[in-house]
């Protein structure tokens, strides 16, 4: 399950993008974690729409914090385990 802002576990409706103010469908995960603060392992997530892939991805890029960006649809699809 991912653990995002904007993103409600108990919500039926699709997770949504992490910028402030954006209700729009996320389609992208971007995982990062903050080395100050992580296990090297660990990877937090930030959901993006198209029209804040690039933004969220810099701003954590400039940071160093940036580890991946994957579409959602493969994030889950890794998430599940084998035979579901």
């Amino acid at each position: 399950m991912l653990n995002v802002p904007g993103s409600e576990p108990s919500s039926p409706s699709s997770p949504i993008c992490s910028a402030k103010g954006c209700r729009a469908d996320a389609v992208w995960v971007l995982a990062w974690n903050n080395p100050k603060l992580h296990t090297p392992e660990r990877r937090k997530t930030w959901l993006a729409c198209e029209e804040h892939r690039d933004h969220l991805s810099k701003f954590l890029g400039v940071r160093g914090f940036l580890k991946d960006v994957v579409p959602l649809s493969e994030w889950e699809s890794a998430e599940q385990p084998p035979g579901r």
